[in-house]
């Protein structure tokens, strides 16, 4: 067999034994990928991995699938007012969810002679889906129906996309509250009124303690004053110091005093 290795580089040819043991020796999976080729293509690869690239890609190609739906709706040649709008109301909405209508109109007795009838009331129908629908098949008669196909246009795409987002936000938003997962959104700062008043209350007292703090200082102030004007008068009897005038006063009085000593001891001595 052909063996190819897992970037698609050519291997050779070999044996089913030494193919098997060099995918084991890599760890791979031997993969045959060309059963009618002579000699038979295999890869080497991992299978896991390979499958699941492969359901993910068929995933997302079911996503970009669009689903053809034809859903009907039944009139009768005789139809009231009130029942062709109910039937006019479900085509529209058939419509604005991205799907096609079928329009049969259902003959009965003479009824079947008269195909004009058919004709007038899929043709009044359609001038009242003109914004949502284009016709997509004709109105023609098959024994006793008579059927057309509406297709929606782009504005009914539109909204059946819209729709549909819509819808798909519903769901996720009901899953994720099923699990118990909350969005936690900001909250905004929230100023509270009545805390201000409290901000004015503090300057209110503040204002009303300034006067008394300023009090309290001057008496300080004037207590210091106080002290200093005690330790000035006080001054002049510690130091004990006398002015000029007294000490030279002294002074005399002391010499006087010195020499009338001085003359009693010389009338004693002279006695």
């Amino acid at each position: 067999m052909r063996v190819v290795a897992p970037d698609g580089s050519q291997v050779g040819v070999k044996k089913l034994e030494e193919a098997l043991w060099l995918a084991d020796q890599l760890g791979l999976d031997l993969v045959e990928v060309a059963p009618e080729a002579r000699p038979p293509v295999c890869r080497m690869m991992d299978y896991g991995k390979y499958k699941y690239e492969q359901s993910v890609k068929q995933r997302e190609a079911r996503k970009k699938q669009t689903r053809t739906v034809i859903k009907e709706v039944r009139l009768r040649p005789r139809i009231g007012d009130h029942d062709f709008d109910i039937v006019r109301r479900r085509a529209e909405q058939f419509l604005s969810e991205g799907d096609k209508v079928k329009v049969t109109v259902r003959f009965r007795g003479r009824e079947n002679e008269r195909p004009e009838l058919g004709h007038r009331l899929v043709e009044r129908l359609m001038e009242d889906l003109e914004e949502l629908a284009i016709v997509e098949q004709t109105a023609r008669k098959d024994g006793r129906t008579m059927t057309m196909v509406m297709a929606p246009t782009r504005k009914a795409l539109d909204i059946a996309a819209a729709a549909k987002e819509v819808f798909d936000e519903r769901r996720a938003a009901a899953r994720d509250e099923a699990r118990g997962v909350v969005e936690v959104e900001e909250i905004p700062e929230v100023v509270d009124d009545e805390t201000e008043p409290a901000d004015d209350a503090e300057v209110a007292v503040e204002v009303e303690i300034a006067p008394v703090l300023e009090v309290v200082e001057v008496e300080a102030a004037t207590a210091d004053d106080v002290e200093v004007v005690g330790e000035v008068e006080a001054a002049p009897a510690d130091d004990a110091e006398l002015p000029g005038d007294l000490e030279a006063t002294v002074e005399i009085e002391s010499a006087e005093a010195t020499d009338a000593a001085k003359e009693n001891v010389e009338e004693g001595e002279g006695d």
